[in-house]
């Protein structure tokens, strides 16, 4: 197994247990590991501090253990075990409420570069490093040991794995084979899932309390929820009695997406009303006013080198909503990229409430939910921000 020494002091980042080791912090390496290689990381002396896997880029290696042990099919079980005990702690695994939920989420279930979404008796599965990419099947075994109601598992990682990587990866079943397109449960409403064409793993799981919170609000308010995708906050503001809602997005497939997940749970219900349209175009040439709105936007920055725009963009975006709610109005807003931080992503929406001159107050600031942990050495993986705010 390759050694990896790390230069003075460099070790002190892994003695606090976070789990990447950066290519500026490396003194030598002893071997010659090949991408996706599982590597042994030492101080400079060589007293050992973690075994984890190698990849070409400012992040050398991502930490799987901080002790030495072998990484077997008992580590992948005991690993996988640990993670589906928290969620059943959770009260996630309920076939009659709710049987949709993410088993594996990076470092926050201490296994850097993999991702695992459950969709009953579905696993899907992402790699985001090669190393993750080169075991997939021993862990989708260890899927399939450690979780009885799941008898299938999709891998679908073409579009995550690094591009210059010397692999040729492809989307299909590990285990198994269920199909494509499932109905999802999710706090007793469905969902269509569609792992194979849709976006991540199929379904935006990590927005379910805070559609739940939505549904509080909605009773009597007339509701635009903006970058709809699959509509699962305008499921929930119909369950939660809204007198009407209207789902922006500006993907044609969306909106599609959108009415069958409004139909599969209020079928003929006239309330709802979707448009394919881009946002600020909507909102320019759409004077209506909404007592309530959400947006939800995707990333606005992917990279540091992207994040004075995006900054830009959620201000301008906030803007635009400030302007067309009404009095007494509530605003959930969202931030779903890595590298805004809380602080920048709340300025941008203060410095777009005080151009409004409105009075806003901050009712709930909100975040990830439970199945989507960040691990607390890695505060990096905090990557969902919302307020709630209250406009007058």
């Amino acid at each position: 197994m390759t050694t990896i020494f790390l230069k003075p002091k460099k070790e002190e980042s892994l003695l606090r247990f976070h789990p990447w080791v950066f290519s500026g912090a490396i003194l030598r390496t002893e071997g010659k590991p090949k991408e996706g290689d599982l590597v042994r990381v030492v101080d400079k002396d060589g007293n050992f501090l973690a075994l984890g896997h190698y990849q070409i880029g400012s992040i050398t290696v991502r930490i799987v253990s901080f002790d030495e042990r072998d990484i077997d099919a008992g580590f992948w079980n005991d690993r996988i075990r640990q993670a589906y005990e928290v969620r059943k702690s959770l009260a996630l695994v309920n076939p009659e409420y709710n049987n949709t939920y993410r088993l594996i989420h990076g470092e926050g279930d201490l296994l850097p570069g993999l991702i695992i979404d459950i969709y009953e008796d579905t696993a899907v599965m992402q790699a985001h490093s090669v190393g993750m990419h080169e075991i997939r099947q021993t862990i989708a075994e260890a899927i399939i040991n450690n979780i009885p109601e799941v008898k299938n598992v999709y891998y679908k990682s073409e579009a995550t794995l690094p591009y210059k990587a010397p692999i040729t990866p492809e989307d299909g079943y590990l285990i198994g084979e269920a199909g494509g397109d499932y109905t999802a449960l999710e706090n007793g409403l469905r969902f269509h899932v569609d792992w194979l064409r849709g976006q991540k793993t199929g379904f935006f799981i990590d927005q379910r309390d805070n559609r739940s919170l939505l549904e509080h609000y909605a009773n009597g308010r007339s509701v635009l929820n903006m970058f709809c995708y699959t509509g699962g906050f305008s499921v929930y503001a119909m369950r939660g009695n809204a007198k009407l809602v209207h789902s922006v997005d500006s993907s044609a497939k969306a909106i599609e997406l959108t009415n069958k997940n409004i139909a599969l749970n209020f079928a003929n219900d006239n309330r709802h009303e979707a448009f394919a349209e881009d946002a600020f175009k909507y909102f320019s040439e759409n004077n209506q006013k909404y007592d309530l709105i959400i947006l939800d936007p995707p990333a606005f920055a992917k990279h540091r080198d992207a994040l004075r725009n995006a900054l830009k963009g959620y201000k301008r975006l906030n803007a635009k909503a400030f302007e067309q709610i009404k009095p007494e109005g509530i605003l959930f807003t969202f931030s779903c990229s890595q590298v805004v931080t809380k602080e920048q992503f709340r300025l941008a929406v203060f410095s777009a409430a005080a151009e409004s001159k409105r009075s806003v107050r901050i009712l709930h600031q909100l975040t990830q939910p439970a199945d989507h942990p960040i691990n607390i050495y890695h505060p990096e993986g905090e990557y969902l921000k919302g307020l709630v705010l209250w406009v007058e």
